[in-house]
Formats: C-alpha cells, sequence, structure tokens
C-alpha cells in the first residue's frame, strides 16, 4: 500500500501524538483511568505494527529501530509507576537513541551508514556496492559519524527535558484522574516541541552525510540536478576510479554549491517535503 512521505509524517503525529493525549483527556471519566491510561499507551504501538506489517511492509533498520521502539513504550506502559520512576520511564526511549545513534557513532560502527543506504535504496547488487565503496571514504565516513553524535545528542538533550517536565509535572499518584491528565499535559508540550529539535537535527545531519558522498561525485554533462542522477554520477565516479582518474571522468567535481543544493534536496526527500 503505498503512502507519500508527508502523509506518513502527518499520521504519525495524529496517531502517534495527539490522539493519545485525547484520550488520557477525555477518556478517562468513561474507561476508567487504568484503561484510559494503557489505551493512550497502546494506539501508537498499534499504529506502528500495522504500518510495518500491512501497510508499507518495509523491513530495514529505521523500521525495525521504530518498531522495537514503539514495542518498548508499549511495555513500558505496564511497568505501573509514579514520581521519579515515571519521570525515567517516559525518558527511556530518548537514551536508547542516544545510544543507539550516538554511542555507535563515538564507537567508530554509525549506525546512520544504515540510514544512508537505505535512504538511497541501491536496487542492484552492483550499485550497493559502489554505495559501499563510496560510504568506505574517509571524508563520507567522517560525516556519517557527526550525524550520528548530531541525532544521539539531540535526543540526550531532549530525553533530559522530558524526565524534568515530567517530574515537575506529573505529581498526582498512578492510576487517578489527576495523573492522566497531568501525563496528557506533559505530553502535549513533550510529544510536539521536542520532536521539532529532533527533526531539525535529523535533517541537518542527513545533509551532512549527503554532502560529503556529493563532494566526491564528477560533476554532471549539463544533466538536470535531480536525485534520480546520483547513481548516474556514482557510476561515473567508479569509472573514473577505474581508468584512475577518480573525481575527474569529465574534467571536475561537482561545484560546492551544487554539492549543498544535492544535499539538501536529498535529505527534503526523507522527509517527503519535495
Amino acid at each position: 500500500m503505498f503512502m507519500s512521505k508527508s502523509l506518513k509524517l502527518t499520521l504519525d503525529i495524529l496517531i502517534g501524538a495527539a490522539i493519545p493525549i485525547l484520550v488520557l483527556k477525555y477518556g478517562t471519566e468513561p474507561l476508567g483511568a487504568l484503561n484510559a491510561y494503557l489505551t493512550a499507551a497502546m494506539i501508537p504501538v498499534v499504529w506502528v505494527l500495522l504500518d510495518l506489517l500491512v501497510i508499507t511492509r518495509r523491513f530495514n533498520f529505521i523500521t525495525a529501530f521504530v518498531g522495537l521502539t514503539s514495542l518498548m513504550r508499549g511495555a513500558l506502559a505496564f511497568w505501573y509507576v509514579d514520581g521519579l520512576l515515571f519521570a525515567v520511564k517516559d525518558s527511556v526511549s530518548y537514551v536508547v537513541s542516544f545510544l543507539v545513534f550516538g554511542v555507535t557513532a563515538l564507537l567508530g560502527s554509525p549506525v546512520t551508514r544504515a540510514i544512508a543506504l537505505q535512504g538511497l535504496s541501491p536496487d542492484t547488487p552492483e550499485r550497493e556496492q559502489q554505495m559501499n565503496r563510496l560510504l568506505d571514504e574517509p571524508t563520507v565516513g567522517s560525516a556519517m559519524k557527526k550525524a550520528g553524535i548530531l541525532i544521539g545528542v539531540t535526543n540526550l538533550a531532549a530525553g533530559a527535558i522530558n524526565f524534568v517536565i515530567n517530574y515537575r509535572v506529573v505529581l498526582a499518584p498512578f492510576n487517578t484522574p489527576a495523573f492522566n491528565d497531568q501525563v496528557a499535559n506533559v505530553n502535549a508540550i513533550t510529544r510536539f516541541v521536542l520532536v521539532l529539535p529532533d527533526m531539525v537535527a535529523i535533517f541537518f545531519a542527513f545533509s551532512m552525510m549527503y554532502k560529503a558522498m556529493y563532494a566526491l561525485l564528477p560533476a554532471g554533462q549539463g544533466a538536470d540536478a535531480d536525485a534520480g542522477e546520483f547513481w548516474t554520477l556514482l557510476a561515473r565516479r567508479e569509472e573514473a576510479m577505474t581508468l584512475g582518474t577518480a573525481g575527474d571522468s569529465s574534467g571536475s567535481a561537482l561545484a560546492a554549491d551544487d554539492v549543498q543544493t544535492r544535499a539538501a534536496r536529498q535529505a527534503r526527500e526523507e522527509f517527503g517535503l519535495s
């Protein structure tokens, strides 16, 4: 089932954040405090699994990470705590993201490499080999590490803010209408406000990676600067490497402005904005 990235992002925000908040706010009285809390927690889990198994049916690093994170949040919903422990529980996913992106980058094995492969989607074994050779370049590897650290640190900072807000606002005992109302109030802030710096960080991280890749590709020969041309330029780079003239198969590399434009366009495509 095809779904545009912009529609997918809208549904993620609506089903993953807005509807659970409404359930906590207005479903507590008819459903009961515990049932409303669990329903609000399970709605995003069901949506993610439905998207993964029925709608898009795409299995890769990102979908696996999103799916496992969603399942983790769903499982944690059954850990009935309040106060300090609830603030910790609600912030665990941010710490996991920091570990997956930031720590792996610091250890020299950034998961952003898998994201780059997924984003450009090599559709033949030959293209996959060409991509891997490009990603093995030192400048590209450095950019992927920096991108992973940027995403990881942003999530760690967001997690710290999320923890503080929950700790200061969610003061009522668990399984009470007041608790659900306070959680809804916090989520109305964190589920929308904290996602903005994360998306900005991801955009700049993707741009950084793609900029490093395009900087190693030869200039086009009057071709339109669209994302699909990436594979043409990469193939020409491979030809140049075979001839021992890497980076100069057409006389020059891509200009800096062209590199920036292509990288930004590719990053926007990841968000369904172009």
